[in-house]
């Protein structure tokens, strides 16, 4: 029998895609366009969620 490896959980929020970046309709000074980076509020940019147990333990 396989051995199945653990994966981290994934963000329910974004879905594991947790940083999108947006254009603002500006350009730069060098004519390059204006972004901004907007990470997931629940996950924090990582993509990935603690297991319920550390989050209620609060490690």
């Amino acid at each position: 029998m396989s051995q199945t490896t653990p994966t981290a959980r994934v963000c329910r929020d974004c879905d594991g895609f947790a940083t999108a970046t947006i254009t603002t309709g500006l350009r730069t000074i060098d004519g390059a366009r204006d972004t901004i980076r907007v990470n997931c509020p629940n996950c924090q940019g990582l993509g990935r969620t603690a297991p319920a147990t550390l989050v209620r333990a609060g490690k």
